[in-house]
């Protein structure tokens, strides 16, 4: 089959094959802005990225739901699949990007205010432009990451579910 083919014909998720998925990564626009705005729009892009984090959890376990019907073990598979997609969005959208951004965002900060005689405000433009540019490529090593930690912790728990019934 054509792999144009095979997406058309897939089910569209909304959290992750829309515009929706970028939702999941305010709050590392709102770390690259942090030196330019206050705490509390940095506070409100987090909340942003809970919600959609909350709503994929949601609708994979209303999926799952649907997938299982009324068979033995239901309640536990729709349990697993809102805990796994809650957790692998947690840790991959929101928790370790926002601090790796951050963390870019700081030490460039630190590194502007020693290495330049940039007046601060420049300095701060820059640290943000550093941070916006620096999402694109923490993405793919940061998901791959945390697949890796989930198969090798919590989702060995859920196959383990699997193999019992």
């Amino acid at each position: 089959m054509d792999p144009a083919e095979e997406n058309t014909s897939k089910t569209l998720d909304i959290y992750r094959d829309t515009w929706v998925r970028f939702l999941g990564y305010a709050n590392e626009v709102g770390e690259a802005f942090r030196a330019q705005v206050p705490v509390s729009f940095v506070r409100g892009t987090y909340a942003v990225a809970t919600v959609y984090v909350t709503a994929d959890a949601v609708d994979k376990g209303k999926k799952a739901a649907a997938a299982h019907g009324d068979n033995p073990g239901r309640t536990t598979r729709v349990a697993a699949a809102v805990v796994d997609t809650f957790v692998w969005q947690a840790l991959a959208s929101v928790i370790i990007p926002g601090f790796t951004i951050n963390r870019v965002c700081a030490a460039s900060l630190r590194l502007l205010a020693g290495t330049t005689k940039w007046p601060l405000p420049v300095r701060k433009w820059a640290t943000t432009a550093i941070g916006l540019s620096t999402i694109p490529f923490i993405i793919t090593p940061i998901d791959r990451s945390v697949d890796f930690l989930l198969d090798a912790s919590v989702r060995k728990l859920y196959h383990e579910d699997e193999k019992e019934k």
